[in-house]
């Protein structure tokens, strides 16, 4: 007998967080997240996106065992702002059983039908700055900090159920060679004198604080022509500053400033934390700070997580300044793999950033759509 009950206490929600703990305790790809970061993403009283979404979280049960979880969400910007009739559901987790999915997305389906929405799609968080997609490809790799791992037959059982893909999103693993970047040096040099740019290099993290306003500002004017995307806020702006700049290496950030000091182009790339996270196992005490830390200092594998270039400059070669400032820090610091974070499988142009690095497409992963 499968039922389904609604998430209602602080109890609850710590079993709707360590759910995923039970279903990939056998894995060796499953990377946890932290479970004290889980918990204040999904507060409405810590996490300042409630602001403009409204979410409800589900258990369901089998024969009296926890079998499954699902958050819907309903993102007012998104609907109000961009006339998207959307209910989103993230947070998608359960046994091999189809019975329970649809048990589960029943939930979505009710709550989606009682706002006058049209279709659901998932899995998703809140915004376009969280967690997306079912993996559909590379199960045998590990997933990063900011993706979501699934067994295959999770993408089996939306099918099943009449969902149609969405969106989908790629991710490649490049290879950093240890010398001849003389070309990339050369270009950027080219493109730092022609255009007058300039690039920030931080001694420490305070030093980053004054620019990351204008990055979010890029990222909201490079990508808001894109399918998922939904401008981000300001006061998510300040709660991602807060939830990952301990994650932050000065050395990994790269900003790039125009004659008149304004903010063109930036990357973010931190070391990768798979390994550590997965050796944390949801906690950070009494030891998962201690793998946190040795990942971020010592580590032959990084990840590419945000980049934005103005739109003014797009298509005029900026990028080679960031790589080549990227590559001399790779190989100063002895990285010779780094993975890309998704991006979408129509972004073409991001994706040719990645030509000459030997790319190898490693995931691949969707949301899944159905009109209600």
């Amino acid at each position: 007998m499968i039922t389904v009950k609604k998430v209602t206490s602080k109890h609850d929600l710590l079993k709707f967080v360590r759910f995923p703990f039970s279903v990939y305790k056998d894995s060796q790809y499953w990377v946890p997240p932290l479970v004290k970061d889980e918990l204040e993403t999904l507060n409405e009283k810590k996490n300042p996106v409630f602001k403009n979404a409204d979410a409800t979280y589900f258990i369901a049960y089998k024969d009296g065992v926890a079998a499954g979880r699902i958050a819907v969400i309903i993102n007012h910007l998104e609907i109000e702002e961009q006339g998207k009739k959307k209910v989103r559901f993230g947070w998608l987790d359960m046994i091999d059983d189809i019975e329970v999915t649809r048990a589960l997305l029943e939930e979505v389906y009710t709550i989606g039908r009682l706002h006058r929405l049209e279709y659901a799609e998932g899995p998703v968080g809140f915004s376009n700055m969280e967690k997306a997609g079912i993996l559909t490809e590379g199960y045998k790799e590990l997933n990063t900090m900011i993706t979501w791992y699934h067994h295959p037959y999770y993408a089996k059982h939306m099918q099943e159920l009449g969902y149609e893909k969405q969106a989908t999103w790629v991710e490649y693993r490049l290879s950093i060679p240890q010398e001849g970047r003389e070309k990339v040096r050369k270009f950027s040099r080219i493109i730092k004198e022609r255009y007058k740019l300039e690039v920030i290099r931080f001694n420490n993290k305070k030093e980053i604080l004054p620019y990351v306003d204008a990055m979010f500002g890029l990222l909201n004017s490079t990508y808001n022509n894109l399918q998922t995307f939904v401008p981000i806020q300001q006061y998510q702006i300040d709660y991602y500053k807060e939830k990952y700049f301990g994650f932050i290496h000065p050395d990994y950030i790269t900003c790039i400033k125009d004659i008149d000091g304004k903010l063109i182009a930036f990357s973010v790339v931190m070391p990768s934390f798979s390994k550590a996270l997965k050796k944390a196992n949801g906690r950070l005490f009494p030891f998962g700070w201690y793998h946190l830390m040795k990942a971020q200092k010592k580590n032959n594998t990084a990840a590419f997580y945000l980049i934005g270039i103005d739109p003014e400059y797009q298509g005029k070669g900026v990028t080679a300044i960031i790589f080549d400032e990227m590559q001399e820090l790779f190989n100063a610091k002895g990285i010779n793999k780094v993975e890309t974070n998704p991006e979408l499988e129509e972004n073409t142009a991001v994706q040719l950033l990645w030509k000459d690095y030997n790319p190898v497409k490693h995931k691949e992963r969707s949301t899944f759509r159905k009109v209600l």
